[in-house]
Order: structure tokens, then C-alpha cells, then sequence
């Protein structure tokens, strides 16, 4: 009797007769002699109290309604989590005390922006982050990243309705997407050339403040001096990405006179009008604004052959840069002297803080960095007004 318990233990029982009961069928009888059915019948009892308990629980779950699991919310992939409805999150490079955006892709996205009078807000991330491509300029909208500054502008040009090309023909159309090829795939790489060959002209030129730019308070001498060495390593890449795209092949005399002819064309086109197209900005007025800021703005303190062509071969271009800046950044002072990224946005009064003497260390910083700046503006204001009067001789004198 033990034995046979043991080789067919309950268990093994209890399977077989759910199977059975859910195919519908009947549980097997058994054939045991009636002696071994007595002495096992404390056993059964228990079984088909099992198997009862069993049985209605399938019923319930049968007859219990499906449910979907609920899924998770889906995470947010923007930088920005507690975002404002509708605004525009724009993330670019730092300022510098002598124009809003060392890159001109940045500027272009800012200047057209304001063209068109939509609500944005520049978000000072010391320059840590970058777009899911790996670029800036990036804007974030309504938790959505939008990456490529043609892109951003593409795109919220159709979101919003604004096109400032609406009354262009086709022929200037097609005329306005031939020069901003040349721009952006041309001017601005013999920049970028520039740029790369002579990265102490570029701190030196632009009045770069790292300190300011990285949101670090290591003195600004170590940190020129490691962005030196950092921009030396990157030198050999840098080359190599000048060579695959074709400019750096050339001799820097070759590069030079190519940059020249490309400022010809541009200055040619324009002629005496204020903007390429007439008297309203287009999109190839906020590129070349963009981008001719990145020659006019340079300190006189370095020399660069190709601002000084710009200057007095291309008055009208200087002209339009200048035409660009009134229109799209009356704030443009206050931008470079308190390096303000969002100098566009009306601020709230500032409370009182007594006793800090964090506060007031981080005031006098800010006070010592503004004057500094300041100074420095009065400067290039000086400059520009000389080249300006002397460039207004040149016309008259024609």
C-alpha cells in the first residue's frame, strides 16, 4: 500500500484531473480493489476538495474581464522637463563681449527668431549639452527636440505660419537657396579654416571669457591655457574634416582669394538696397548677417585679411550687417556688456540679500566683468565708427 502511494502520489493525480476537466471530458475511474479504495479514502476526499477549489477558481478567472496592463509613461527626452507650453527652448554657445553667438548657425537661429516674433527663451547650459545628432544649435518645443538650424527654421516657419520668403518669386527662390548654399558650405568653412589655424586669435579676437563661457572659476589664464592645448589636439581632426570637405586641400593665399570672390558675389547682389531682396529681411539676409558678423565683430587687435577686404571693398556689406543689428537686436549692447542670453526677457526685481557674502563676492564679480566688458564695447564702438565715417568718404568720393 505504501508503495503504491509513493508511485502515485497525489499530486500526479490532481494534474490529471484538471487536465481532463478542462478538456472537457470526465476523470478517469479507478481500478483499484475495494480494499485499497477504503483505506485511500481520506485521501480522495481531500483530492476532489481540491479539485473542486481548483475548478471554481478557473471559473472566476474565466469569467473575471481582461484588463491591459497599463503602460508606463513614456519618458521625457528633453533637457527642459518642466517646460512652458509653446515655448521655445534655443540651446547655443555662450556670449562673448563682442557679438550674441560665436557660431553662426546660433545667430542665425536667434536672428530669425526674433524676425519673426516668437516667444523663445536661450537656456544657459554652459555649453554641456548638445542635440541627439551632436550639434548646436538645438531648440526644445513642447517636449520635442528639433536639431539643424535649416531645420529649426523649416520647421517653424510651417508650425507657425512664418515665412519670411512669402513674397519672393520663384526665380529669387531659387536665387536665395544658391546663395545660402555658398555661405553655409563655402564662406563658412574658410572662416572655420581661420579659425582652426589660429585658435589664439579666436580668444583673442572675440574676448572669449572661458571662465564665463564653461561656468567655471578656475582664472581665465588656465583655462586659455588648456584651451590651447585641447585645440591643438584637435588640430590634426580638425584638418581632416577641412580636407574632406575640399577647403583644406588649398594653400591658405588660395583659401583667401576664395573667400574674397565669395564676399564679391555677396556685395555685388546686394548693391544699394538694405536688405537682398528689397526693404524687408529675408532668410539669406539672416544668413549672411549670421555669418558676415563673424568678420565684422573681430577685434582690430588681430589681423584677418579677409575682414579688412570686407571693410573697405564691401561697404554695403558692412552696411547690411549693421542695418541687421539695429533691426533684430536693440538689446545688442546690453547682450555684450552683461553677456545676458536673455537679455530679450523682461526680469523681475531682484530681492535683498543682506549678510551673504557669497551674494556680494558674486555682485562685485559681476560688477568688475560688466565694467571690463563695457569698456571694452566703447572700444569697438570707436572702431566702427572711424571704419564707418571713412567707408561714407569712400562712397562720396565715388
Amino acid at each position: 500500500m505504501s508503495a503504491e502511494v509513493a508511485n502515485n502520489p497525489v499530486g500526479e493525480n490532481k494534474l490529471e484531473e484538471v487536465v481532463a476537466t478542462a478538456e472537457g471530458g470526465s476523470v478517469p475511474e479507478k481500478t483499484e480493489n475495494t480494499s485499497a479504495v477504503d483505506d485511500g479514502n481520506a485521501q480522495d476526499d481531500n483530492v476532489e476538495k481540491q479539485d473542486a477549489a481548483a475548478e471554481d477558481t478557473k471559473k472566476e478567472s474565466e469569467s473575471a474581464p481582461i484588463t491591459a496592463k497599463s503602460e508606463p509613461a513614456p519618458k521625457c527626452s528633453v533637457h527642459k522637463t518642466n517646460f512652458e507650453k509653446d515655448m521655445i527652448y534655443l540651446y547655443q554657445f555662450s556670449r562673448t563681449p563682442l557679438l550674441p553667438s560665436l557660431s553662426p548657425y546660433c545667430l542665425k537661429v536667434e536672428t530669425w527668431l526674433r524676425l519673426a516674433g516668437l516667444k523663445y527663451e536661450n537656456v544657459d547650459h554652459k555649453m554641456r549639452f548638445r542635440s541627439k545628432k551632436g550639434q548646436l544649435p538645438f531648440i526644445e518645443l513642447n517636449g520635442e527636440e528639433i536639431a539643424d538650424s535649416a531645420i529649426i527654421i523649416k520647421d517653424l516657419s510651417a508650425k507657425y505660419g512664418k515665412d519670411l520668403d512669402a513674397g519672393l518669386t520663384t526665380e529669387q527662390r531659387n536665387v536665395s537657396y544658391a546663395m545660402i548654399a555658398m555661405l553655409e558650405n563655402h564662406l563658412i568653412w574658410i572662416i572655420f579654416y581661420w579659425r582652426a589655424k589660429f585658435p589664439d586669435n579666436v580668444l583673442k579676437g572675440y574676448k572669449v571669457n572661458l571662465q564665463h563661457a564653461l561656468g567655471l572659476r578656475l582664472p581665465n589664464s588656465i583655462l586659455n591655457f588648456f584651451f590651447k592645448i585641447t585645440f591643438g589636439r584637435k588640430w590634426f581632426q580638425g584638418t581632416k574634416k577641412l580636407k574632406a570637405h575640399g577647403i583644406g586641400v588649398h594653400s591658405a593665399e588660395e583659401i583667401e582669394e576664395f573667400g574674397k570672390n565669395d564676399l564679391k558675389v555677396l556685395s555685388e547682389m546686394l548693391d544699394c538696397k538694405p536688405f537682398f531682396f528689397g526693404d524687408e529681411p529675408t532668410t539669406l539676409d539672416v544668413v549672411a548677417f549670421a555669418v558676415l558678423s563673424q568678420l565684422h565683430f573681430l577685434s582690430k587687435e588681430v589681423q584677418y585679411a579677409l575682414r579688412d577686404f570686407m571693410t573697405e571693398k564691401c561697404p554695403n556689406l558692412v552696411g547690411h550687417v549693421s542695418r541687421m543689428k539695429d533691426r533684430c537686436f536693440p538689446d545688442w549692447d546690453e547682450i555684450c556688456t552683461k553677456l545676458d542670453l536673455n537679455a530679450h526677457i523682461q526680469k523681475p526685481e531682484p530681492e535683498n540679500k543682506e549678510g551673504k557674502e557669497g551674494d556680494l563676492e558674486k555682485s562685485k564679480e559681476q560688477e568688475n566683468e560688466i565694467e571690463t566688458n563695457e569698456k571694452e564695447l566703447e572700444k569697438e564702438k570707436t572702431n566702427e565708427k572711424e571704419i564707418s565715417e571713412e567707408n561714407k568718404d569712400k562712397e562720396e568720393a565715388k
